[in-house]
């Protein structure tokens, strides 16, 4: 094990939910892993809550059974899990019943910071905050962390927002989006500001066209009961694929501080141009798998999974056109996509060049676009694609790529988004945490598409388990010339 000097003071981290499976597929794994490091100081605590009555014994034993296969294989020994599992306490309670955070009182009641990471239903999080002040645990000190989504619409969120504020100040909130823990998320801003080669064309008229695409291979599975009642939009395009948006758009902060971020990602949320529903019938595309192949094996369509009501209209897939209203980004069209049960598992950032406004090269000869291809996962790269000559005596071209694989590109260890983010959390960083101004704006922006969609009464296109979402996101981008970046 490393033993070079922590990285915090001593401190309680409480998770809520803890042994719900964001807990011990992400969050335990995570802390393993910055406990391995010796990031955590030794007198740190994880303090699980569930509502399950067991011992801290059962407990352990539930956790021992379930988190390592979810911990690198390479970083895993039975030595280190074991110190790391000396940590764990378990605190059985109804999170909806105050006097039962009594038995969490005498637990923490020791003055140290307190981090509460709320690994609930957002419903929860309003009852859970006045408890835990009732209860004399929350001070200067604390911290609180919470798991999107963050309401259902405007009118939610901002009553979440407004109750959790009258116990914790809003530098003490950490509303958590693990994209934003992404390295390749983070490396955007030191490619995009750390450049001179790309900041002077990262704008129109020399970028084209922008697609954000965050593709799962995977179904709604035991998430179904919750996923009906968000669908694609609630459950990752309001969030995250928003946020890489403000990424990509943002205008060069003053600073890396928190507030100087976050208040250039709002320029942009507010600068989204509004949709009414000519423009949602056109520019927007929901879709629903239907039975198909994944992976090589076959699956059933979104209406055939468990707890999904019959005939229900939730999307699985979205794609849309969005257009940003500023002097950066004006007429260039940026398309976001995201959905279930797709061809694979992919996330990425397709950034695509104008053309040359004249080629010496003629008619004939074959040109692709420059583009820069910026892959989240499953691999963290970046591709920048131009054209060179074939080998011969003519003057053929074709495209190559000029790649940076992230992973190979240095010796030091590359932590995982909920590792990172939650080390941000313990050292009271702000920046990668959506304030509440941002996520409102988010909603601000989304939510006149969902209302547009049941005006429209519009009924998603089925696609195909195992393909790439509806024809009719195809269409959206050849109605411009364009296409999604896998079928160039």
């Amino acid at each position: 094990m490393n033993t070079t000097p922590t990285e915090t003071g001593a401190l309680d981290i409480v998770i809520f939910g803890g042994a719900g499976d964001l807990s011990f597929r992400k969050l335990l794994p995570a802390l393993y892993m910055a406990h391995l490091h010796s990031r955590l100081s030794p007198e740190t605590r994880i303090v699980a809550v569930g509502r399950q009555n067991w011992s801290r014994e059962e407990y352990l034993e539930f956790i021992d059974k379930n988190s390592p296969q979810f911990i690198e294989k390479n970083a895993f020994t039975a030595d280190d899990w074991k110190r790391f599992m000396d940590r764990l306490v378990y605190v059985s309670l109804d999170v909806t019943a105050a006097s039962d955070y009594a038995k969490l009182k005498a637990v923490c009641d020791a003055p140290m910071v307190r981090v509460f990471y709320l690994a609930t239903a957002p419903s929860l999080f309003t009852q859970i905050c006045a408890n835990l002040s009732s209860a004399g645990l929350v001070d200067a000190q604390s911290r609180v962390v919470l798991e999107k989504p963050l309401g259902t619409d405007l009118a939610s969120a901002r009553a979440i927002n407004t109750d959790v504020a009258r116990y914790f100040d809003e530098q003490q909130i950490y509303r958590i989006d693990h994209y934003l823990g992404k390295e390749t998320v983070q490396n955007l801003m030191v490619l995009r500001f750390g450049n001179a080669i790309f900041e002077p064309l990262w704008r129109a008229p020399y970028i084209k066209s922008v697609q954000i695409t965050v593709a799962e291979s995977v179904g709604v599975g035991s998430r179904a009961g919750f996923y009906d009642g968000a669908g694609a939009m609630r459950d990752m395009v309001q969030n995250h694929l928003l946020q890489l948006l403000c990424i990509v758009a943002m205008e060069p902060p003053i600073s890396l501080g928190a507030d100087d971020v976050r208040d250039e990602k709002l320029k942009v949320l507010r600068s989204l141009r509004k949709m009414d529903l000519a423009d949602i019938k056109r520019d927007t595309v929901r879709g629903q798998y239907t039975a198909g192949a994944s992976e090589g094996a076959a699956v059933k369509g979104y209406l055939e999974e468990d707890n999904v009501p019959a005939g229900s209209r939730t999307e699985t897939f979205v794609a849309l056109r969005a257009q940003i209203n500023n002097a950066r980004w004006a007429n260039v069209p940026f398309f976001l996509r995201t959905g279930k049960r797709m061809q694979k598992r992919q996330s990425e950032i397709i950034i695509e060049f104008a053309d040359q406004p004249f080629s010496i090269f003629g008619t004939t000869a074959h040109h692709e676009p420059n583009r820069l291809i910026i892959s989240l996962q499953p691999e963290e790269s970046i591709q920048l694609e131009m054209m060179v000559k074939e080998p011969g005596t003519g003057m053929s071209l074709h495209p190559v790529k000029l790649g940076l694989d992230l992973q190979q590109s240095s010796d030091k260890r590359r932590a995982e988004a909920y590792e990172r983010l939650l080390m941000d959390v313990i050292k009271g960083r702000l920046t990668h945490f959506m304030r509440r101004d941002e996520l409102e704006a988010a909603w601000m922006w989304v939510e006149p598409i969902l209302d547009g969609w049941q005006a429209l009464d519009d009924k998603p296109r089925n696609y195909s388990a195992g393909s790439w979402g509806p024809a009719a996101s195809s269409a959206l981008m050849a109605r411009e010339d364009l296409s999604w970046f896998e079928e160039v």
